[in-house]
């Protein structure tokens, strides 16, 4: 089963003593959520109050993996051996599905969080460790990512369930990536501006056959 296509966002972001958003009044606008799993954001309580909201109100949780990253909130790359980073992925991946277990659901997807959502766009060997992670958790499981990435490529062919996203508040290089975050444009704040943008990007996708009909 793919996650939902419908409106998602990333709660459980904070930890400890510091709270980043209103994750509970953003799961009652949402129907999937990427949880931060504790490498560049949240923690074991946070991951645990977010999962049992979620199942409460039937939100889907997915699994927001990142580099081992917190000071910099995942948005870093990082040189990691393909070999430790598919378990430090497991491992994230795991500990967040143990709190969405106990709260009687599952973790549904797993999307990458960040620098390393984007290294793996063009990284064979860790798109290859994200990958290899997935299936060894459960072969099953969407992975969710950007239309042309390698890790999404390398995921089919593995037989592993993709799914390609587009972002309704980001701007786009002409090669389809994602502009870089500090570049005029990177973020879009007007709604109508959003709303063309994704108009234009489901209309490519449809055309090359990049999105799911």
């Amino acid at each position: 089963r793919a996650p939902r296509t419908d409106p998602h966002a990333a709660p459980g972001a904070g930890f400890g003593r510091w709270t980043l958003g209103d994750d509970h009044a953003l799961l009652g606008l949402v129907t999937s959520a990427n949880v931060a799993c504790g490498f560049h954001a949240g923690d074991a309580t946070t991951m645990r109050t977010v999962t049992r909201d979620a199942a409460a109100r039937g939100v889907w949780v997915g699994a927001h993996v990142s580099y081992r990253d917190r000071a910099g909130f995942g948005r870093r790359f990082m040189d990691v051996d393909p070999g430790e980073l598919a378990d430090e992925v497991l491992y994230q991946l795991a500990a967040l599905d143990g709190f969405a277990r106990l709260a009687g659901d599952r973790v549904r997807y797993v999307k990458p969080h960040g620098a390393l959502y984007n290294a793996i766009v063009h990284h064979e060997a860790q798109a290859r460790a994200v990958v290899d992670a997935v299936r060894a958790y459960d072969p099953t499981l969407p992975v969710v990512g950007l239309p042309g990435s390698a890790v999404l490529r390398l995921a089919d062919a593995a037989g592993q369930p993709t799914v390609r996203e587009a972002f309704a508040d980001r701007g786009y290089l002409p090669s389809g990536e994602l502009l870089p975050r500090g570049e005029p444009g990177a973020v879009v704040h007007g709604g109508d501006e959003g709303a063309r943008g994704v108009v234009r990007r489901v209309t490519v996708a449809y055309s090359q056959r990049a999105l799911p009909p």
